[in-house]
């Protein structure tokens, strides 16, 4: 069996898959076979007989896993609580999401600050009959007069840009189609935003957006007047030699300057353009017929470091930058001298900065990551020096809101036992208070039962990693509790402590560990960290995470067979690789909506944008290091050598409308793993189940709604508990 101590599982009958032999390519003289190539196409009738079956397959899976009601109960009830997200502050209204519990989606509620009213400006739930419809991104007018906003259906990434007139709630006609990345910046005239978009897709005819794999290529800048067609809006700039390059607009705080961003992927590097809009001599209506491209001066002209916009003082601008920092500073030029920078707030020797805000005319707000923990302080614009620190417990900012000529501040406040806290501080304060604005949490929950600890593994290559672990107080380390250990390490993400009623419910009703290991490819410590997980160095992020493993194990908190791991999208590719090359050490896999092809993810939708993490199989030298780990090219029958091995029961997550990591990646591996595990060997040692939850009408996760997130939580943990045997206690 795959570890000692498991229970044996009736044997499972897989469906029959159709394997093409035939399907060879050849990397770099490489011959390497691609036999599920047809499970790339979602129209077609046999891929969607393959998902059904599969469906079928694991809701009967499910269905023996006897803890799932009691699960979905208690996580509903957990769940039912209102939540708020951290205010936005436009003139006398002050706008914010709002969930009180069981809601879908969040709604969008605006309070004037005068009266303390507050009303619905816009829900979400009335837009869909199973609320499906997600409102993904808004930006309000300079006035707060007009309101754009993004609304997603089933989990895409494609959006659909509305404008709202706030006082009355009208939806003006305006309508802006096959929007995706998107970012949304007014004109300080209110007359209208730029925004970002693709070329319609050229299946937009024969498939439901976002079921779709074609790759997203010539990512375009445009700009909107309101009361006009989108067939009518200016095309302010594209590049057709670099049809990756994806973009990100914003106007300045004083209204004279449009700021464009281009970057090549996800790494934290870009090119930063700047269009002066008080200099257009007959403004932007001038260019309204045109094929003319707006004029932009290129401050930064290479993709050697990150510019994000803080301030400025006419042509005197703030960047926060990780230029020459790989921890990140903040930094000043005048961009009418622009090769001559200097630092207003140097890089940090141990801490990251994390963000940035300008508040209170003259102040910055400064989010800091202190071993993966946040700090925040206010430092002064002019010189940067430190000014105070803010006082908050150990955890997260989620969110900063605020305004340059704004003394008030907000933000968002979260731990592993902190459900969510708003606070709010007045700047103009002469001894600044933090002040609890909203503090939510479940009526039922009992912090005081849990507590956590961060504890600092040695990895493969003598790196310290580290890695909570929350577990109910009092916690014997006899090596007999179920276990959850959750990563990700990849594209600079950043895993500090987050609320999750999920697996505090395993916790406290499972006796579960729960463990969250901050491995390298993540931006815990900066770039260098996420830089010693990527590309050639990506075998350190599964590394870290084995050591994480195996330190649980070690330290008594769980054995191999109780040891449940999972993670998401890159989180998820983690989960497969691991198991590829230590199938021994794990008693459970949850991969969600996981990179399984490492050879041609760069081939559908925005998947070219992670090559700046990956590398691309079309370089012969990244191909040689991509082929080593690709989940889909290392499923090995394990028990030829470890005698009694078999891999962990798997279960695979993904969904149909999943545009950002396309679910074939899933469905290949899948049908990998069941036939060299299962199908194809009589009488396999492999008992352990290998199935697939494959949603609908559902996406990559955001925008996903409350009772979708509750069902996959309680199927995938009640599997995680049958399979490591874990018992319900009331």
């Amino acid at each position: 069996m795959g570890s000692l101590g498991k229970e044996e599982f009736e044997r499972i009958a897989y469906p029959c898959v159709q394997r093409v032999k035939s399907v060879i390519d050849v990397y770099h003289g490489v011959p390497v076979s691609d036999p599920y190539r047809w499970l790339e196409n979602p129209d077609a009738p046999e891929v969607k007989d393959f998902v059904a079956k599969q469906v079928e397959l694991a809701d009967e899976v499910l269905d023996g896993c006897d803890t799932r009601e009691k699960l979905k109960k208690k996580v509903t009830a957990l769940y039912n609580y209102p939540r708020y997200g951290c205010p936005t502050k436009r003139g006398n209204y002050c706008f914010y999401n709002h969930n009180t519990g069981l809601q879908s989606q969040a709604v969008l509620y605006m309070q004037d600050v005068r009266t303390g009213e507050s009303e619905i400006l816009l829900d979400p739930n009335t837009l869909s009959s199973d609320g499906t419809v997600a409102l993904k991104t808004k930006r309000f007018s300079e006035n707060a007069e007009f309101m754009a906003y993004g609304l997603s259906s089933s989990g895409s990434d494609w959006i659909t840009i509305k404008v709202m007139r706030v006082k009355d709630r009208v939806v003006l006609p305006d309508t802006l189609s096959w929007v995706k990345f998107t970012s949304i910046a007014w004109t300080h005239d209110n007359k209208g935003f730029f925004y970002n978009r693709y070329p319609e897709p050229k299946t937009r005819g024969s498939a439901d957006a976002g079921t779709e794999t074609d790759i997203n290529l010539f990512h375009e800048l445009y700009y909107h007047f309101l009361g006009s067609e989108q067939s009518e809006d200016i095309l302010c700039w594209r590049e057709p030699e670099h049809g990756s390059w994806l973009t990100d607009a914003e106007v300045s705080e004083d209204g004279q300057y449009l700021l464009l961003s281009i970057s090549e992927g996800c790494d934290p590097v870009n090119r930063l353009y700047l269009c002066d809009l008080c200099a257009l001599p007959e403004g932007l209506a001038g260019f309204c017929g045109r094929k003319t491209l707006l004029p932009f001066q290129k401050l930064v002209d290479s993709f050697e470091a990150q510019f994000s916009y803080v301030a400025n003082d006419g042509p005197v601008f703030t960047f926060f930058t990780n230029q020459n920092a790989p921890r990140y500073k903040i930094s000043r030029v005048n961009i009418e001298n622009p090769a001559a920078w200097f630092d207003v707030i140097p890089e940090s020797q141990t801490d990251v900065i994390n963000s940035v805000n300008c508040v209170n005319t003259n102040q910055l707000l400064v989010c800091y990551i202190s071993d993966v923990k946040h700090v925040l302080q206010i430092h002064d614009l002019e010189t940067g020096e430190f000014v105070r620190r803010l006082p908050i417990e150990i955890g997260t900012v989620n969110a900063t809101s605020g305004t340059r000529y704004d003394p008030e501040v907000f933000f968002n406040f979260t731990s592993f036992l902190t459900p969510g806290t708003v606070y709010k501080c007045d700047l103009s304060a002469a001894e600044p208070e933090v002040h609890v604005l909203r503090e939510v949490g479940p009526y039922n929950f009992d912090r005081s039962i849990f507590e956590t600890k961060q504890v600092f593994v040695t990895s493969k290559d003598g790196t310290k990693v580290p890695m909570f672990i929350i577990s109910e107080k009092g916690l014997v380390q006899d090596g007999n509790h179920p276990a959850l250990l959750v990563g990700y390490g990849g594209f600079n993400v950043s895993l500090t402590p987050n609320f999750s009623v999920s697996r505090l419910v395993l916790a406290r009703h499972y006796g579960a560990v729960v463990a969250v290991a901050n491995i390298r490819g993540g931006g815990e410590y900066g770039e260098e960290w996420h830089k010693d997980g990527t590309l050639s160095k990506k075998q350190n992020s599964f590394d870290d995470f084995i050591s994480c493993a195996e330190y649980l194990t070690q330290e008594g908190y769980t054995q191999s067979n109780k040891l449940c791991i999972e993670g998401s999208s890159n989180g998820g590719l983690l989960v497969a690789a691991c198991i590829n090359q230590r199938p021994e050490l794990f008693g459970c896999a949850l991969a969600h909506v996981g990179v399984m092809d490492m050879l041609r993810f760069h081939k559908f939708t925005i998947g070219h944008a992670w090559i700046t993490d990956y590398g691309c199989s079309d370089k012969e030298e990244d191909f040689h290091y991509l082929i080593k780990y690709s989940p889909i090219h290392n499923v090995r029958r394990p028990w030829e050598r470890l005698i009694g091995v078999q891999y962990p029961p798997t279960m695979l997550l993904t969904a149909d409308h999943d545009d950002r990591v396309v679910p074939l990646h899933s469905l290949k591996l899948l049908a990998t793993l069941q036939y060299e595990l299962c199908t194809s060997v009589v009488d396999s040692p492999q008992t352990n189940p290998i199935i697939a939850r494959i949603d609908r009408k559902a996406g990559h996760g955001c925008g996903r709604p409350t009772q979708k997130m509750i069902n996959e939580v309680s199927d995938a943990y009640s599997f995680f508990a049958k399979m490591t045997g874990a018992k319900w206690v009331d």
